[in-house]
């Protein structure tokens, strides 16, 4: 398997047992069993973080943050990699984009891999990045 980024949205999606939650599902079972891994921005597993504190409180934050560590995913960290963070500023720049949907972009444009989401914010870059969109 080519090497794929998740988008916050895929996971959320999952989380809260969206319609395309199967499919996120397989593919993360896929992973699984191939010994691959996906790769998730840390900006991005930010998000996730504060959407469910916020929603459901600090505690289901953390579990969501103990479930996505088991799972089949690599956190990509921003460090001093300005290449990721110049890159997602471009595309805030000129794209209306959030700017956690930004490193997501970037991240997967460095990296030549594709992008699993079904945010449709990512519309907008779909000929700069390859994406692998999930049915709602």
């Amino acid at each position: 398997m080519a090497t794929k980024i998740l988008d916050s949205w895929a996971l959320m999606a999952l989380f809260r047992d969206e319609p395309c939650a199967d499919d996120v599902e397989s593919l993360l079972l896929k992973a699984t069993s191939t010994g691959q891994h996906f790769l998730l921005s840390a900006v991005n597993w930010g998000e996730i973080f504060y959407s469910v504190h916020r929603a459901d409180g600090l505690e289901a934050a953390e579990q969501k943050a103990q479930e996505i560590a088991a799972l089949p995913i690599d956190i990509v960290g921003v460090g001093d990699d300005l290449a990721l963070v110049r890159l997602a500023a471009i595309f805030k720049a000129t794209h209306k984009m959030s700017y956690a949907d930004c490193f997501a972009a970037a991240l997967a444009k460095l990296r030549n891999a594709e992008l699993v989401t079904g945010d449709p914010e990512f519309k907008t870059v779909e000929k700069e990045i390859k994406i692998a969109w999930l049915n709602q």
